[in-house]
């Protein structure tokens, strides 16, 4: 088996909670008393563009949201979904556990909009770890589309054997393993440390 030399992760459900999912949406149509279901047919008409870079968190919150008078302001929205984020502090242990070891190149292969991306890569300083970041908002892609997995291998020319993507959905794994790299479906943090030791990456005891 080639030698994994780098790490393509996602990152929420996996580093860090989902940001801005379909329950953070659900607990956002609540608290504001606003209609999920109207919200949701909104957000997935807009949710593309917002994604790949294309439309700013104030268009997105304009054209699902604030598209008539609120009784909240648009900060109270804009808190309430940066809020949503949180760590998964034994998958980040392990994570830190990798790029301390100085053996592999770690870097995000994720689906996430501008303003929430670089938000939360700044508030959980995930530079410690990651030496780049394939976000979607950054490169225009998003998964599960074979173009941003592409994109990742050719801007570090690492050969797909040598690489793994770790993902908590199923479906983002078909692309990265039709192009060769090994995969691994995210669990918990002690599933992916005995999956990682299965493929012979150097991780310490549990």
């Amino acid at each position: 088996m080639a030698e994994i030399t780098t790490m393509f992760w996602d990152v929420g459900g996996v580093i860090l909670s989902n940001g801005w999912d379909r329950p953070a949406r659900a607990e956002a149509a609540r608290k504001f008393a606003i209609d999920l279901a109207e919200f949701e047919d909104r957000h997935e008409l807009a949710n593309t563009g917002f994604e790949n870079g294309k439309v700013t968190l104030a268009t997105y919150l304009h054209r699902t949201v604030f598209y008539r008078p609120r009784a909240f302001s648009e900060q109270e929205f804009r808190d309430f979904m940066f809020s949503q984020s949180k760590e998964l502090p034994g998958t980040r242990a392990l994570l830190d556990e990798l790029a301390q070891s100085g053996r592999y190149l770690l870097a995000t292969l994720n689906n996430e909009a501008m303003e929430l991306n670089l938000y939360r890569i700044e508030h959980f300083n995930l530079r410690r770890d990651f030496t780049a970041f394939f976000s979607s908002c950054f490169v225009g892609a998003r998964k599960p589309d074979r173009e941003i997995y592409q994109i990742a291998l050719e801007v570090t020319q690492r050969p797909p054997e040598n690489c793994l993507f770790i993902d908590d959905r199923a479906l983002n794994l078909e692309n990265a393993r039709q192009l060769g790299m090994h995969a691994i479906q995210f669990q918990d943090a002690k599933q992916l440390r005995e999956d990682l030791a299965a493929l012979g990456v150097a991780v310490g005891a549990a």
